[in-house]
């Protein structure tokens, strides 16, 4: 839902994940590059492991822990 005056824009920080922002969405890259979302939501990549960054494509899922790592080894 676009954001109001008596009702501003949403965002939801996922645990772990991507910020959940509501659209439409314009977002302005480090290199100055700007990217456009029409979508009524859009998830923002945070660990920056996306393919299709800024947009979150769910490659920070891919990611184990040591912990994780060594007891599948073992």
């Amino acid at each position: 839902m676009p954001s109001t005056p008596d009702r501003p824009r949403r965002i939801t920080r996922d645990y772990d994940g991507p910020l959940l922002v509501e659209g439409p969405v314009e977002f302005i890259c480090g290199d100055g590059s700007v990217r456009i979302s029409r979508r009524l939501a859009v998830a923002v990549c945070t660990c920056r492991r996306s393919r299709a960054y800024p947009w979150c494509d769910t490659s920070h899922r891919r990611r184990t822990e040591p912990d994780a790592q060594v007891e599948a080894k073992g």
